[in-house]
């Protein structure tokens, strides 16, 4: 099923392009789009003359004979297909801060819980590519298993260029300034407080409206996101599938002298000269797209009794892996919602986890830290490195005992990258000056509450020994 929307303007003073866009809604579906009524072919794919004398042009999101429910592929007509440029050469100069093979080379890790502050805008005039650099990552593009986790910093529009992921999928999350994002299937208006997921292998551009632009990027290797099983949830809840959005087909003609593709290949960037848009497509229909989401229609569950639920309850999108349960990376927020627990530290529990955790934060503050996590910023909690609660969350929550009635987390919207693989984290994020080497103090201030004042039958019993 297709169902088309349109997003109304944000500011209709903006005077631009995307500010009023069509979008076709739904996760997964078949999609099938056309600017030019009759653009689509009838009853085939690849007919002998396509209408309008355009191109046909399959891209494959997986191999040929991936099973049916899961096998992703879309067909382009265009007005001139893809294959017409230069060769690839290497950008020069090395852009020299993007990843995708992790070793003991490139990378290192470390036990320490890890933060960053938020990182600057630059001054000097920086596009998306230019203000791309990989935080963390684990595993190995080329062996089509693994993840990596970027930021970006920019303040540019990309100009006469796209952009090229070989290597995986993007879920961009952008936090300051609104992206204008062309995909070959059309058009879409990401904001903060939206997510977009870029599929391995289209070539796109990002523009910025509002000029200075920062967010984080999570990119897979071998594997897309798909929406998590409900279970015992039952057929509805979470990040309902009508609500992601597909762009609907736009495309530009004539000559485009020195345009420019970059393509990301093994971590390594590569450019190609052609003298016409990548983005000509007239029509197109498949199942692989790039989608975006609003996180504020996510159907949060919680606890309405006791205890805190595991945050595994707020995940958006996940990337399994064979091992059921378990997943290469999930995307989880952390939005505002209700809390109504008797009896119960509500804040997230201190913990050790088998998983690796990169959090960061959109817009707010977060339950669990009262100081020093700011919007923009980042933390990594790698497998079994002890996270939780700083000191004066906990004693803020524990102070006010039972007498706490029901409250609405509001104004805020935090998230988390979660994977099964140990991260190794990149030397200018170790060396950033915008690294939190004080973050560890805010547990120091924790301090014993053990006592061995017992409490039977309504009775208080001292047992011989200090409080």
């Amino acid at each position: 099923m297709m169902e088309n929307k349109k997003q109304q303007s944000i500011s209709k003073s903006d005077g631009g392009e995307f500010s009023d866009l069509d979008y076709q809604s739904g996760f997964g579906n078949s999609f099938s789009s056309e600017a030019i009524e009759g653009a689509l072919p009838r009853g085939q794919n690849s007919p002998l003359v396509c209408p309008y004398g355009l191109y046909a042009e399959q891209i494959s999101g997986t191999s040929f004979t991936s099973p049916r429910y899961s096998n992703q592929r879309s067909w382009l007509y265009r007005i001139k297909p893809s294959v017409t440029h230069e060769p690839f050469k290497p950008l020069v100069p090395d852009h020299g801060k993007l990843v995708s093979e992790f070793n003991k080379s490139n990378s290192s890790t470390t036990p320490t819980q890890l933060r960053w502050k938020p990182v600057d805008i630059p001054e000097s005039p920086t596009d998306f590519i230019d203000g791309l650099y990989t935080v963390c990552g684990a595993g190995n593009s080329f062996l089509r298993h693994g993840f990596a986790i970027h930021m970006y910093t920019a303040n540019k529009s990309m100009d006469n260029c796209a952009f090229c992921n070989a290597d995986g999928d993007f879920l961009v999350v952008p936090q300051k300034g609104r992206l204008w994002i062309t995909t070959e299937c059309g058009r879409l208006q990401v904001s903060p407080g939206e997510i977009v997921v870029l599929p391995q292998g289209f070539r796109f551009s990002v523009s910025l409206p509002d000029g200075p632009s920062r967010g984080y990027v999570a990119e897979i290797f071998g594997s897309h996101f798909q929406l998590p099983d409900l279970g015992p949830i039952g057929a509805n809840g979470l990040a309902a599938p009508r609500d992601f959005l597909v762009p609907t087909a736009w495309f530009e003609e004539g000559s485009r002298p020195g345009f420019t593709i970059v393509q990301k290949f093994g971590g390594e960037l590569f450019t190609a000269r052609q003298d016409f848009s990548p983005f000509n497509v007239v029509a197109w229909h498949g199942n692989y797209a790039p989608y975006k989401y609003d996180l504020s229609k996510f159907c949060p569950y919680n606890t309405v009794l006791f205890d805190h639920s595991d945050p595994s309850i707020n995940t958006v999108l996940t990337a399994p892996t064979d091992k059921p349960g378990v997943a290469l990376l999930d995307f989880v927020i952390f939005p505002p919602r209700w809390l109504v627990a008797e009896h119960t530290f509500r804040p997230p529990y201190y913990h050790r986890n088998c998983m690796s955790e990169f959090m960061g934060l959109i817009s707010g503050g977060y339950e669990a830290k009262a100081d020093g996590f700011l919007p923009g910023g980042a933390s990594l909690h790698s497998c079994m490195t002890p996270h939780g609660p700083d000191t004066k969350t906990f004693e803020a929550t524990v102070s006010r005992g039972n007498e706490a009635g029901p409250h609405k987390i509001t104004n805020t919207m935090a998230f988390m990258f979660e994977s099964c693989l140990i991260p190794r984290i990149c030397p200018w994020a170790f060396e950033s000056p915008f690294m939190d080497h004080d973050y560890y103090q805010c547990w120091i201030g924790l301090k014993s509450h053990f006592s061995r004042l017992d409490i039977q039958n309504g009775h208080n019993d001292t047992v011989d020994g200090d409080d």
